[in-house]
């Protein structure tokens, strides 16, 4: 099979190290989500059940099918949504709040506006974005010191070398070092790992225009601009043609089947997606996508053994998570950041993009990712209306000059 020829060390642990991130990054909004409706924790097993078969399947087979890495994650700003928005609703009701998002972005996709909108982004913009969200988890590498410093350095000395001596496996070997580290020290939580088979629970939907406006809304609304947004921008980053709608709509209809039993919404990676499709994947592109099928296959054995791997994840260190985030996440953060000012004309704009997405601001719930394309949006408008304001004005005389000539010439000629 081409999947096993193609797969490699480096990708398996990027596939690993995308589960490793995102889940231990955010698995705690869901359970408190997820509680948020009352959930119990036969429920909120349940959730983990599905959450992690539709980001396996929907990140696994589009993988294998297409032979380019597809990225699919559950919207951890959604999750924080429904955290506080969640209170005095029943868990019918979320299920069927989960619903009308699931068709909301199903429409998105299958129409293809979302798609239209994004190709009036330029690309300076879109990789300022990219870079923006990515910088917040390069900057958590390094902060993580404070709290960890001898696994912080020696993390960052291990891939230095290895970045020099062998960069292809780089994030491994680190990786492999600051696990020996921890168990060495201790750091371990090996009592959070419980063997356990999760099945699921199915509730039955409830459906009103409270929960829709309270909670589907801004379900969706969230999650199309502060996850999508910035998932389709690491796609383009990485220089990877992928039908966006399509994928869009796979995940609206994978959230659509799975919502009764927990999947709230499905949506484009960025962060775990920047992971794999980068360079420390694989060195060659075409091999990339084996990381995404290795992180969907483990998001499966999530699924299907919820507590026990949720558990083996959140054993280790948060500094050692965010550390190796932070490591994996260099090189693309340097890419994003070069082509967002490599045109002069954009440099201003992208610039702006990537603060105001750095700052993680969010505004009437919506995110910085959001925000950001906003504002360099906004600010490259006024760049363009000036320069042609002031192009028309350079224009002008010359025309002028050019049309007295003419007829000075017409007039020499008729005499």
């Amino acid at each position: 099979m081409r999947f096993f020829k193609d797969l490699s060390l480096s990708a398996f642990t990027a596939g690993f190290v995308a589960v490793l991130v995102g889940f231990t990054s955010s698995v705690a909004i869901v359970f408190q989500a997820a509680q948020a409706f009352g959930a119990t924790p036969e429920v909120i097993a349940s959730w983990m059940w599905a959450l992690g078969l539709g980001m396996g399947l929907t990140t696994l087979v589009p993988s294998l099918w297409l032979r380019k890495p597809v990225m699919i994650a559950w919207s951890t700003p959604g999750a924080a949504v429904l955290a506080t928005a969640g209170a005095g609703h029943s868990l019918g009701e979320a299920g069927g709040a989960f619903i009308v998002c699931a068709l909301l972005i199903t429409v998105a996709g299958a129409t293809g506006w979302f798609e239209r909108v994004m190709n009036r982004i330029p690309m300076a913009i879109a990789s300022a974005l990219l870079a923006g969200v990515l910088a917040r988890f390069g900057l958590a590498a390094f902060t993580a010191a404070q709290t960890a410093l001898p696994l912080v350095l020696l993390m960052l000395g291990t891939y230095l070398v290895a970045r020099r001596l062998l960069p292809r496996y780089a994030v491994p070997l680190t990786l492999l070092v600051a696990i020996a580290h921890a168990a060495w020290s201790g750091q371990l939580a090996w009592g959070a790992v419980h063997a356990d088979f999760t099945w699921p629970v199915f509730t039955a939907p409830v459906f009103n225009w409270q929960t829709a406006f309270s909670v589907a809304l801004p379900l969706f609304i969230v999650t199309m601009a502060s996850q999508n947004l910035p998932g389709v921008a690491a796609i383009r980053a990485s220089g990877y043609d992928l039908p966006v709608s399509k994928l869009i709509t796979l995940s609206g209809l994978a959230t659509l089947v799975l919502a009764p039993f927990g999947a709230f919404a499905l949506n484009l990676s960025a962060i775990t997606a920047a992971i794999c499709m980068g360079r420390e994947a694989h060195e060659d592109p075409a091999r990339r996508y084996t990381a995404a099928v290795s992180c969907g296959a483990i998001y499966v054995v999530i699924g299907l053994f919820g507590a026990a791997v949720t558990g083996l994840l959140t054993a280790f260190p948060k500094e050692l998570v965010a550390a190796i985030a932070g490591l994996a996440l260099l090189g693309t953060i340097g890419n994003g950041l070069a082509a967002a000012v490599r045109d002069e004309s954009h440099r201003e704009a992208a610039l702006i993009t990537f603060l105001v997405t750095l700052s993680g601001v969010t505004i009437a719930g919506i995110g910085s990712a959001f925000w950001g394309v906003v504002a360099g949006a906004i600010a490259l408008a006024v760049q363009q209306i000036g320069r042609k304001a002031a192009a028309g004005k350079d224009i002008a005389p010359a025309c002028k000059m050019a049309l007295d000539k003419k007829t000075e010439a017409a007039k020499a000629a008729a005499k």
